[in-house]
């Protein structure tokens, strides 16, 4: 079935308040996962409702919690997101950080106690669409060894950034710091086939095929040792300068449902309006694409794309003819929201 971005909206919206989440935390998580539904990003976007339904029942989320923000400095922001629901705290957190950066020109926004945001997309999104640079991470549990180990000490940590191009033409970057998804290693896993040697390892660290293995040992993270360390810095940052649980003392996603992760976050904004005249940024964003897409590409059939290219046509074209949900997530957010 097709539904506008308006009534997916208030569908998401009536599902979280249902759950006890007060109204203006439903909206804000609703436009977050939303957004990131209609960006291509399914894995992060509506299905994520019934996730975070769950662990508002197990008492992972508390679905009341209010956010408290103290401003330490003028460009600082401390979100203490009281374990509440992870994307309306980041939006919460995003907010903060934009007031800050009108302000001096710079913000910057810590959670502590935050809990699983969804995709990072749709937040640099909004920062973009508000004249805004942004560098974005979130903590998650352990499942990458740290370089030269063999246990699960590294979160894979999501790294996010933008740059406001013109008309919409941000650039959007929003990787994850493994080869490939853990979901699918489950997938292969359960389909019996093998996966590349580089995508995880065994339980004694050695790269494997067996995904079967691989479930039980570690993700293997882009670049090896760089990616890794990358992954550390990240947990530093965003756990440990704001204060939230860090590298191997987070809770597993499995055990989020009954126990809150205290998960750690950061966003960096940069105001561009402050750097540079609006026209003269979009002109040079405009040069970079050129330059960039102008490449030859390897495969013909495919040219080259500045990063967020394919999720900001998708978000225009969901706008324009709706979002197509399978019917069975679709039953379950109806039942959701009553």
């Amino acid at each position: 079935m097709t539904l506008s971005e308006e009534d997916a909206r208030a569908l998401v919206k009536h599902a979280f308040a249902r759950a006890g989440v007060p109204e203006a935390a439903a909206a804000q998580a609703a436009e977050i996962l939303t957004l990131a539904e209609m960006m291509g990003i399914a894995t992060h976007g509506l299905s994520r409702v019934t996730v975070y339904v769950d662990r508002i029942a197990g008492g992972g989320i508390d679905p009341g919690a209010e956010p408290v923000i103290r401003s330490p400095a003028p460009a600082l922001r401390h979100v203490q997101g009281n374990n509440g629901l992870g994307p309306a705290v980041a939006y919460r957190a995003l907010i903060a950080a934009m007031e800050a950066a009108r302000n001096v020109g710079l913000g910057a926004a810590f959670v502590q106690g935050g809990t699983h945001l969804g995709a990072l997309a749709p937040y640099l999104w909004i920062a973009a669409e508000a004249g805004f640079a942004c560098i974005m991470t979130s903590t998650t549990a352990a499942m990458i060894a740290p370089a030269g180990g063999r246990g699960a000490m590294v979160g894979n940590n999501p790294l996010g950034l933008a740059v406001p191009g013109p008309q919409g033409a941000h650039v959007i970057l929003d990787i994850a710091l493994s080869v490939a998804a853990r979901s699918r290693v489950r997938a292969a896993a359960e389909a019996g086939t093998q996966i590349p040697d580089s995508w995880a390892t065994d339980a004694d660290g050695l790269p494997t095929t067996d995904p079967a293995a691989a479930m039980r040992g570690l993700m293997q993270a882009i670049g090896g040792d760089k990616g890794a360390n990358l992954a550390l810095c990240l947990d530093l940052l965003a756990g440990g300068l704001s204060g939230a649980a860090m590298l191997s003392g987070i809770g597993s996603a499995e055990g989020a449902r009954e126990t809150p992760q205290n998960l750690g976050q950061m966003i960096l904004l940069i105001d561009t309006r402050q750097m540079l005249p609006e026209a003269e940024l979009s002109a040079r964003m405009a040069q970079a694409r050129y330059t960039v897409t102008g490449s030859i590409p390897v495969d013909p059939a495919h040219s080259v794309r500045m990063p967020g290219d394919r999720a900001i046509r998708a978000l225009n074209d969901a706008r324009i003819n709706g979002l197509s949900l399978p019917d069975k997530l679709l039953d379950k957010l109806q039942a959701l929201a009553g």
